[in-house]
């Protein structure tokens, strides 16, 4: 903090009535701004500032926005914040349309006209905050639902071992196990009745979800939260009540105080047996915009789509209630961002239950398994996500995606990968390539499971040991052979020969294709995938045998190749005979118009305009070098939203640092051309 800034108090809360927009029942983030000031010194002491304050005659609301810090300093430069700022400093009213309709908070609050996903949150949202009335008291509430059991199939599983010797009804739950009554492998039908039961026992006036997509499960081997009765801890049952009520009370104020306690409690409650992991999707049920779940799939997407770690307290351990609230405040700051993969917690469930194969899953036995909690020895089981449902994807959806080719154009492609097992695409930078490739192996697939393709990018570094098979140091200091992407993707598609799985190649000439593919380039040829062809590898099997290995016919490869980039050497011709290619050409034209003004915000007659501009400077660079040295369409296709009013300072900033650096690259001997280019494109914009 320095002399100078501007500084405002704030308190932040949430609230489900009287608001000036309708939050269908939601609960809102709010922030009161309650003080405004000018900061006159620094004491350096890192506690005090002095600060010349102006009152205020009544607090003023924000909506959504509201962030977790205590001390949030606010950096100019997005249109939140700038937002956020002239509300707080400057008096002026909040755009809440624009706010209420972002990619965060759409989903509750916006003005969507397709079919809303996540109305499941309203009811499992009710349905915690009535059985938090029961923390003191849990006893009609398990005497409620063993009432419940009577009548209804599937729980059945209730009954404990006594202390004191001899088994019986549970005579004590927590709010987990509770919501876990309704969240087992059973029928959607089944679910609603035992959740429909339960909502009326507490008090819940919410209709049960009609579906329960993407909602992760209990084993039902392990649908307690905690242990029998002989071998459970004292205060156990205790612990997941006081979490949960942490948790509650963290959604309704974030202040450090509540933190703290959140933390704390989570602390304890994890080390419950039958907790772990499940802990994180117990929170999930009771408050899913607020907590996610960490269920094996959502750990795995978390690692492999979003590329974030999540440390644990040790082995067979969860992470702590520290690192959960880090992941908690990382995700919700990405959550905003147009372009991140998923934009609230639901939506990451939801997109972790699509991300893994049903092969890959961890099923949940049927309905009528025998429910036990486990033995002295045994580790909790976390919950599962049944297998989603196919997602179909053909031509149709690679147009709908944005893909500016033709429709026969494309179904061309297709056909040439099914006939020849392997493409490359090639073409000019920004020609889409590697943006096709995945939709081609998706089209090609009939559906989009992201666990059926696998990417790759070749490099000059790059070996047959690290594609195919080679040495790899291991964990105890030892060398041990280890597969490649490459021979797991030959190994997958062995596994269910019914299925369609893709390899893609990045830059597939960067490297030494016939050095690192090996002697399986011989066995990429369409007409020798079978196992007669098959050839022993240079590296024997993990145990020493050496043992054939043939490219099944369900494993294609799709390669992408940039054939402007004049550093590299082109590929031999024993490579190209196995390789069916396709040239990409840049496309603008009427589809990518209509995308970049309907989908991209780009005004429309400056569309026009940059259009005419990039034709002639392709013709300009067709001439001077070739045509597969133009500029692709991609520069020029926005990858966000663009905000109205910045189509003419958007094309600047792309023709000045993307598309000027590439003209210095292909004029390096004489810069004053690649200059003059820039400015002919730019002249009179």
């Amino acid at each position: 903090m320095r002399p100078g800034d501007r500084i405002a108090i704030k308190s932040s809360y949430t609230r489900k009535h009287g608001l000036p927009f309708d939050n269908r029942g939601s609960t809102v983030s709010v922030m009161a701004i309650k003080a405004i000031g000018t900061i006159t010194s620094n004491l350096d002491d890192g506690k005090h500032v002095r600060v010349d304050w102006t009152p205020a005659e009544s607090p003023r609301e924000w909506y959504f926005y509201t962030n977790r810090a205590t001390v949030w300093r606010v950096a100019p430069g997005g249109w939140m914040e700038d937002g956020l700022l002239a509300f707080a400093f400057d008096a002026r009213p909040q755009d809440i349309d624009r706010f209420r309709n972002e990619p965060f908070w759409r989903e509750r609050f916006g003005d969507i006209d397709v079919e809303r996903r996540f109305c499941w949150t309203g009811f499992y949202r009710a349905v915690a905050a009535k059985l938090l009335d029961y923390r003191a008291d849990r006893r009609p509430l398990i005497e409620g639902i063993h009432a419940i059991a009577k009548n209804t199939a599937g729980l059945s599983y209730l009954q404990d071992r006594y202390p004191e010797g001899g088994t019986g009804p549970l005579r004590d739950i927590c709010p987990f196990t509770a919501m876990g009554t309704f969240n087992r492998s059973m029928t959607d039908a089944n679910r609603r009745l035992i959740a429909g039961a339960l909502a009326k026992l507490i008090g819940v006036e919410e209709e049960p979800p009609a579906s329960f997509e993407g909602i992760p499960i209990l084993n039902n081997q392990r649908s307690w939260f905690f242990r029998y009765g002989d071998k459970r801890g004292e205060g156990d049952i205790d612990r997941l009540w006081d979490v949960f009520a942490a948790a509650a009370a963290l959604v309704e104020t974030d202040q450090p105080e509540l933190r703290a306690a959140f933390i704390e409690a989570y602390d304890a409650a994890v080390q419950v047996w039958g907790a772990s992991w499940n802990l994180s999707t117990g929170l999930y049920w009771s408050h899913p915009w607020e907590f996610p779940t960490l269920d094996s799939n959502s750990r795995t997407f978390l690692t492999d789509r979003l590329q974030l770690k999540i440390p644990v307290m040790g082995p067979q351990k969860p992470c702590s209630g520290a690192t959960y609230l880090k992941l908690v405040d990382e995700l919700n700051a990405r959550f905003g961002e147009e372009s991140y993969p998923v934009h609230s917690f639901p939506e990451l469930s939801l997109a972790s239950w699509h991300h893994k194969s049903p092969e890959d899953m961890q099923h949940a036995p049927d309905e009528g398994a025998p429910a036990v909690t486990g033995d002295e020895d045994e580790a909790a089981v976390e919950p599962v996500q049944l297998p989603a449902p196919v997602e179909p994807y053909d031509v149709d959806d690679i147009q709908r995606d944005g893909c500016f080719l033709e429709r026969a154009e494309i179904e061309r492609l297709l056909e040439r990968l099914r006939m020849r097992k392997n493409l490359i695409l090639q073409g000019p930078p920004g020609t889409g390539k590697t943006w096709i490739a995945k939709r081609l192996a998706f089209a090609l697939m009939g559906e989009r499971d992201e666990a059926r393709v696998r990417a790759v990018q070749f490099h000059p570094n790059l070996s047959y040991e690290d594609f195919v098979r080679g040495w790899r140091p291991g964990g105890d200091g030892k060398l041990t052979l280890a597969d490649g992407v490459f021979m797991e993707a030959i190994h997958a598609a062995l596994s269910r020969p019914e299925a369609r799985f893709v390899v893609i190649i990045e830059e597939i000439n960067r490297g030494n294709p016939a050095q690192i593919f090996g002697e399986l380039l011989t066995l990429l040829e369409a007409g020798k995938r079978t196992p007669r062809e098959a050839l022993e590898l240079c590296y024997p099997d993990g145990d020493g045998v050496r043992r054939p290995v043939h490219v099944p016919e369900n494993l294609f490869v799709i390669g992408t190749m940039n054939i402007a980039d004049r550093s590299l050497a082109l590929v031999d011709f024993a490579f190209r005979r196995r390789f069916a290619f396709i040239g990409l050409e840049p496309r603008l034209g009427p589809a990518w118009r209509r995308w970049v003004t309907e989908k991209g915000g780009v005004e429309p007659a400056l569309a026009d305009d940059i259009e005419k501009r990039i034709l002639a400077l392709n013709a300009r660079i067709a001439e001077s070098f070739g045509r597969q040295f133009e500029i692709g369409h991609s520069y020029v296709t926005p990858t966000a939203k663009l905000e109205p009013g910045t189509t003419r300072e958007w094309f600047r900033q792309v023709a000045e640092t993307e598309i000027g650096p590439l003209l210095e690259e292909y004029w390096f001997d004489a810069p004053k051309l690649a200059r003059e280019a820039v400015e002919k494109l730019l002249q009179g914009w």
